[in-house]
């Protein structure tokens, strides 16, 4: 897998996801097995750039890895000057989303909505491509409704206008996230385009991310929603593709430490206040097969305080191997 000069160590991606793949969480992933974690999305509105929300979403300092940066908005000079942006400040690769079905991002045309004006869809490519010298990639949906999938037009204007990757998430903007994704669309377009093509949604295990790739003939799977909580599904499907073995899965002592590290990762990155609250979620997230009646997450969900968070950690995972 190679998105312009950049060789992926692997075809497991992690893919870009609002609230959850900050720094802390790139970083985790990339150690656990994602060749490319892509950054959260970025508004091409430069008034919200000072934010201290968009300032962490920029905040790639000492990161490894390659540093792809998702970028959002529907006016193509805007995305160009995002675009720049994120260049000077870093960025390796320039990802758009075209993909993100949540209203308040498509009330503004943004996202998976732009799928209903290919025009639009091939200004805002060529005026991203032609604003900056990196590899510029594109993630969407397979089209706007189950009655209008056009994902196959889609990928043909970004690959005539320079896209260098193309990921595909196998459901329609309508869809949202429910029901089943579907790979045919995703096929049809493998064999449409020769840019790579990278297969996304509903793949959680190294078996649907082999099936997946054999049936759709797609140079990579991108895993979103299955990785949180566990950020060493890369590692397991990266093996059982390589080897054809299934990894054994981590034990107890091995999950608290990584969520111990990364809960401490984003009390240090956020700050005593909001790294307590964002570090919840993530927290429930792993925590699903050891405390499936939630009651220690509803007890956790109170602690404010970051020592004491750990504190509650260390003394849940105590009680679980006594």
């Amino acid at each position: 897998m190679k998105i312009g000069p950049y060789h992926l160590d692997n075809n497991v991606i992690c893919a870009p996801m609002a609230g959850v793949t900050d720094r802390p969480f790139r970083h985790l992933c990339t150690q656990l097995g994602a060749s490319l974690a892509v950054s959260e999305m970025l508004s091409s509105n430069p008034k919200v750039w000072k934010t201290d929300k968009s300032q962490l979403r920029m905040d790639h300092h000492g990161e490894s890895g390659i540093r792809a940066v998702q970028i959002a908005g529907a006016d193509p000079d805007l995305m160009a000057e995002a675009a720049r942006f994120n260049e000077a400040n870093g960025a390796q690769i320039i990802d758009i989303n075209m993909g993100c079905p949540a209203k308040k991002v498509n009330k503004k045309l943004a996202g998976s909505a732009l799928l209903q004006f290919p025009e639009q869809v091939e200004q805002i490519v060529k005026a991203v491509v032609n604003a900056v010298d990196i590899p510029v990639t594109l993630k969407i949906r397979t089209g706007w409704n189950p009655d209008n999938r056009n994902g196959v037009d889609i990928a043909k204007i970004a690959e005539t206008n320079g896209i260098q990757s193309l990921a595909v998430h196998g459901r329609t903007r309508q869809c949202m996230y429910k029901g089943t994704a579907e790979y045919n669309t995703i096929r049809a377009i493998k064999g449409a385009v020769n840019i790579p093509v990278v297969a996304n949604g509903d793949i959680d295990s190294p078996h649907k991310a082999k099936f997946v790739l054999e049936y759709t003939g797609a140079d990579a799977v991108m895993i979103g929603r299955a990785a949180q909580g566990r950020p060493w599904i890369f590692r397991e499907i990266d093996h059982f593709l390589k080897t054809g073995e299934e990894l054994a899965p981590p034990s107890l002592t091995e999950v608290k430490e990584i969520m111990l590290v990364h809960v401490q990762k984003l009390h240090d990155f956020y700050g005593e206040v909001m790294g307590p609250r964002i570090a919840r979620k993530h927290v429930g997230w792993y925590l699903q097969a050891h405390d499936p009646e939630g009651q220690f997450r509803k007890v956790f969900n109170t602690i404010d305080a970051a020592e004491m968070q750990i504190d509650a950690l260390l003394s849940y995972f105590k009680s679980l191997t006594i």
